[in-house]
């Protein structure tokens, strides 16, 4: 166990704290039965990429460019590139975020930030990463008291779960909006790299199958207290509030949960979210990348056996520091990204289902009664996420 509970962790990244706190805020509870729903779709995403690491032995990039050829394999690391960069983004803007809530200046919370980072991977192994990742992520159970706090009414919770409005395109954009940011391109690759470099074993199958279900249950639950928290709260006094950065969130919430304790909890769950997620685009970048161009890729290979590895992790990170530190405006886009995850969702899910049916052994491949509900859940996900999207754009 460790990948899936890592990769989950990421999930609820800070991109996807936005969405959710804004999804409650404009449609109170109405969006919380998505968040549920979401649980065992994510499960049966990603654990194709466990079935898929363990019996062929290989990461995403590396199966896509033997299976299918290199053009595609470089399709699929180009999209996975598009949604790091965003992913980053929306990560170091959360940093900044709270940061600046307390008075940090934004280049002094930036700096640490990236150098944690980079003295975690530069420095370790596969094990100790994994480690510092689930220690990170855990602090994002601090949501749950965030939602406690905030009182929502049990009724008016119940009736938003049954409360669909599909006719309107904003609902949809942000059915787009929550979806992609729950199932992303950087997710599948992190997870199948890390489940072949931690060198899994057949025999290791159930352990790593619940280590995702149990994934799948936190993140989910996590993004549903985050909603839940913005319904009760700023989305009883102000439907029009715009979320676009981690501040805006923590700022609208004072007033109902208190300016001292309760900004502190949010502010440490975004922070271990932020910092969790970082590590997982950057590492899902270098193994994609050195999967399809065929430098070596292992965090159980010293910098200097893996110089291009390493040298992409270094440069995602910085680059990223460095953007959100010159161009600070672009915090705004958080909600925009995870509709573009939505939007890349077809070529994602193909792949992955393609590779399912085809990489596999005989005895583990996608077949039967199983293949064609992951085929009409990955259409219906897609063409869902797609549909949402075009609705809120066009």
């Amino acid at each position: 166990m460790g990948p899936g509970l890592v990769v989950m962790l990421a999930d609820t990244e800070v991109g996807s704290i936005i969405t959710a706190a804004q999804s409650g805020v404009e449609w109170g509870y109405r969006l919380l039965l998505l968040q549920l729903l979401l649980m065992p779709i994510l499960y049966v995403v990603q654990e194709l990429t466990v079935r898929l690491a363990i019996f062929t032995g290989k990461g995403h990039g590396e199966l896509i460019r033997e299976t299918f050829g290199p053009f595609w394999a470089w399709v699929s690391v180009t999209g996975l590139g598009i949604a790091a960069v965003g992913a980053l983004m929306t990560e170091f803007s959360g940093v900044a975020g709270v940061g600046e809530l307390y008075g940090v200046p934004r280049a002094a919370s930036l700096s640490l930030s990236a150098g944690f980072l980079l003295l975690v991977v530069l420095t370790g192994s596969y094990r100790r990463v994994e480690r510092v990742a689930i220690a990170l992520g855990l602090f994002e159970f601090a949501f749950f008291f965030v939602a406690y706090a905030a009182h929502p009414n049990g009724l008016e919770l119940a009736r938003g779960l049954v409360q669909i409005p599909l006719r309107s395109g904003n609902y949809l954009y942000l059915v787009a909006a929550n979806i992609g940011a729950v199932i992303m391109p950087w997710m599948i690759f992190y997870q199948q790299s890390a489940v072949a470099d931690k060198k899994l074993r057949p025999e290791h199958y159930a352990s790593a199958r619940m280590d995702t279900a149990l994934g799948s249950v936190i993140t989910q639950a996590v993004m549903a207290a985050i909603l839940i928290a913005a319904a009760a709260t700023i989305g009883k006094s102000n439907t029009h509030a715009s979320l676009n950065t981690i501040g805006d969130i923590a700022n609208a919430l004072v007033p109902f949960l208190g300016p001292n304790i309760d900004r502190l909890v949010f502010s440490v769950g975004t922070i271990g979210a932020a910092m969790v997620a970082a590590i997982v685009v950057s590492l899902a970048s270098a193994w994609g990348l050195g999967e399809v161009t065929g430098y070596r890729h292992s965090l159980e290979l010293h910098p200097l056996e893996a110089p291009w590895f390493y040298a992409v992790f270094t440069i995602a990170v910085v680059a990223g520091a460095i953007v959100i530190g010159v161009v600070p405006n672009l915090v705004a886009l958080n909600v925009g990204v995870e509709v573009m995850n939505a939007l890349m969702l077809p070529v994602v899910l193909g792949f992955l289902v393609l590779l399912a049916i085809n990489a596999l052994p005989d005895e583990h491949r996608l077949r039967g009664f199983y293949a064609w509900v992951v085929i009409a859940v990955s259409l219906l996900t897609a063409g869902l996420g797609v549909y949402g999207g075009l609705s809120g754009v066009l």
